[in-house]
């Protein structure tokens, strides 16, 4: 039988923070422009995981995320390997933006775009504008 301190000892430890997956940190609206560059598989499912991950800590998040280079497979209807985890985010208020210098050298048009994603003239640009703007910065990946 286990004693009473061993139990209130016990129910701490489980209900500690540190246990605990992800928290809310605040309820406060931020912006953070998510700049991603990789494609591949793993990359295109690490980068859906950290925007979760954002989302669950600062759900009142305004995220941007701006793809370019190699990155702009995440955002088309036939190689994203992360779809519904795009369309979910997207429906969570996530913008997902293509860089139009990318699908120009890649040969893609607005119609390859999984529905709902927008298109900023340069990456670039559009990073630089947003943290003019006050928007907090994270390149994804690790």
């Amino acid at each position: 039988m286990i004693s009473f301190v061993r139990f209130i000892l016990l129910v701490l430890f489980l209900s500690s923070p540190f246990l605990l997956k992800a928290q809310v940190v605040d309820q406060e609206v931020h912006r953070v422009v998510f700049q991603v560059t990789k494609g591949e598989a793993a990359d295109q499912e690490q980068a859906v995981g950290q925007l979760n991950n954002i989302l669950k800590a600062l759900p009142n998040a305004e995220i941007e995320v701006i793809c370019h280079g190699k990155a702009l497979p995440l955002l088309l209807e036939a190689e994203s390997q992360v779809k519904d985890g795009i369309v979910d985010l997207l429906t969570r208020g996530v913008v997902f933006a293509a860089c139009e210098n990318t699908m120009r050298r890649a040969k893609a048009s607005k119609e390859d775009l999984i529905s709902g994603v927008i298109t900023v003239p340069s990456a670039l640009a559009e990073i630089i504008l947003k943290q003019e703007q006050g928007w907090a910065y994270i390149k994804a990946g690790n």
